[in-house]
């Protein structure tokens, strides 16, 4: 406040307010400024960018979204260098995606190649994690969660560190080359570069050993693919959290666009109270409020705004539902004396009830919440039964194609297989196969002495893949109509797991 009782904005043109000493807030004059008629009296296809310059707020919002950047960051950065005990000859890193070995690793969980639909499984899990808090809670993901709104707040804080908040750094980008600006510049992007390679570097952690890559790559011992994609992931996060940020949201990220598939009346989201604010203008203290809304027109909730909207217009694409105009909204209204949550987070339908003076509590159960529930609990459920039932011996057999068969000297037809065995343990197995459904069968092994067996051993190592040509003989009496239905049975030794697997032995027709 003034000394003459109105409220200063020029003074909080700083926080972003407009006033005498600071730029104009007005987007919409800007916009048309910036998309002027050519020459020719034509407008151009494509509007240029209008930089955003978010200011600094303070407010429950602004510490949710510290705590959940320094939380995500903390396990981006960190959780490639946790360790977990697998035993010998295996990695003892506890998230690790091994691209030569062909393996993931999760803590105790091992993912094979033929296991990716634990993978497909994940990401469902996660589409529908994310349905069910946007169908609550709107755009939290995109507010708090999400990498770019992490980066981009990461390196929207160096920028606040070097250049100043936002009518400072207004004041730079307009002052033309002088030192303070090539100085201020040059640290700013040096220590987002820095902060983009420290991004791609811990990303590759994920597909190698941390101990062992990290002094590769300062050592310059490090494969040419590791390079490559820290290079690639540098660009990417200097690009578009430093110079994108905005745009990606409102240009590049699909999820605006279907994201009200998952809202109704009942969704929380972003929202200002039309019928308290309005009509909005300037207020002198001391003076009545009567026939006038709270809203003072500060235009903070604008300048606060990452994406630089004016959510005094209504629910927006561009808007993320980070909640920062509600923090810079909340510090004008203690400074005006007035009800806080001006902006608020609330739902369509409590914000019309509100206004018909019928306030109402929160429907967070509602069918499209349990459907998103069940749904969970489903996949959830069937992963875990998957998970917690899947067998550590996986077999493969695959019947010849050409020879389909041969007739032997002694008039027995013969049958060619190529068997694949999978041993998922850590440890060495003992297995036998038998053959049933084929009246006087015997199996031999290609390159192995011997043959004529009923019965074959087999040894594989731990976690060891071992391919086998198995041939199986058979009188021709034993097959009927040029086909026979039979099972191989594997068996393992020291344990009760096996499995039974189904073929067909064919000859001649008779």
């Amino acid at each position: 406040m003034n000394g003459n009782g109105t409220v200063d904005l020029a003074g909080m043109a700083e926080q972003g307010g407009p006033g005498p000493n600071g730029p104009s807030l007005d987007r919409d004059v800007e916009v048309h400024d910036a998309v002027s008629t050519t020459a020719g009296g034509k407008q151009p296809l494509y509007a240029p960018r209008i930089k955003v310059y978010p200011k600094r707020v303070q407010g429950l919002f602004r510490r949710l979204k510290w705590i959940a950047l320094s939380v995500l960051l903390g396990i981006y950065y960190i959780v490639p260098w946790l360790r977990w005990d697998r035993g010998p000859l295996s990695p003892d890193q506890a998230v690790l995606i091994d691209m030569p070995a062909r393996r993931a690793y999760f803590l105790w969980i091992e993912i094979w190649p033929q296991e990716v639909y634990y993978i497909t499984g994940l990401l469902i899990l996660a589409a529908l994690g994310l349905f069910f808090v946007t169908s609550l809670f709107g755009r939290v993901w995109c507010g708090f969660a999400c990498p770019q709104t992490v980066w981009s707040d990461l390196y929207l804080l160096v920028e606040r560190w070097i250049e100043g908040d936002r009518n400072k750094r207004m004041r730079l980008d307009k002052s033309g080359f002088t030192l303070d600006r090539i100085w201020r510049k040059s640290l700013k992007h040096l220590v987002w570069l820095a902060i983009a390679a420290a991004t791609g570097g811990a990303w590759v952690l994920y597909f190698n050993d941390a101990p062992t890559v990290v002094p590769a790559i300062f050592t310059g011992e490090a494969g040419l693919k590791v390079y490559l994609f820290i290079g690639l992931f540098t660009a990417m996060t200097y690009v578009l959290a430093g110079w994108a940020r905005e745009q990606v949201c409102t240009y590049m990220c699909p999820w605006p666009r279907f994201q009200s598939a998952m809202l109704d009346e009942d969704t929380m989201i972003v929202t200002y109270e039309t019928w308290r604010g309005e009509s909005r203008g300037r207020h002198k203290k001391g003076g009545s409020w009567e026939g006038r809304g709270d809203c003072v027109d500060c235009n903070s909730c604008v300048a606060a705004c990452p994406t630089g909207i004016d959510i005094r217009d209504g629910n927006q694409l561009e808007c993320i539902g980070c909640g920062l105009c509600i923090d810079a909204c909340n510090e004008i209204m203690d400074k005006v004396d007035r009800p806080r949550e001006l902006i608020t987070y609330d739902t369509v339908t409590r914000q019309n009830a509100r206004a018909a003076g019928d306030p109402m509590r929160l429907r967070l159960i509602r069918p499209r919440t349990i459907f998103y529930v069940v749904l969970l609990i489903v996949v959830g459920a069937a992963m875990l039964f998957s998970l917690s039932t899947r067998s550590t011996l996986d077999v493969n057999v695959l019947h010849d194609r050409n020879p389909v068969f041969v007739t032997l000297s002694d008039g027995r037809i013969r049958n060619g297989y190529t068997f694949k065995i999978l041993n998922m343990l850590r440890e060495e197995r003992d297995l036998v196969l038998s053959i049933e459904g084929l009246d006087g069968a015997t199996m031999s092994v290609v390159g192995v002495d011997g043959g004529g067996l009923e019965v074959l051993p087999f040894t594989v190592g731990p976690d060891q893949v071992i391919t086998h040509k198995i041939y199986l003989a058979a009188p021709r009496a034993s097959i009927s109509d040029g086909a026979e239905d039979i099972v191989f049975v594997l068996e393992d030794l020291n344990a009760e797991e096996g499995g039974r697997f189904d073929n067909v032995f064919r000859g001649p027709e008779r």
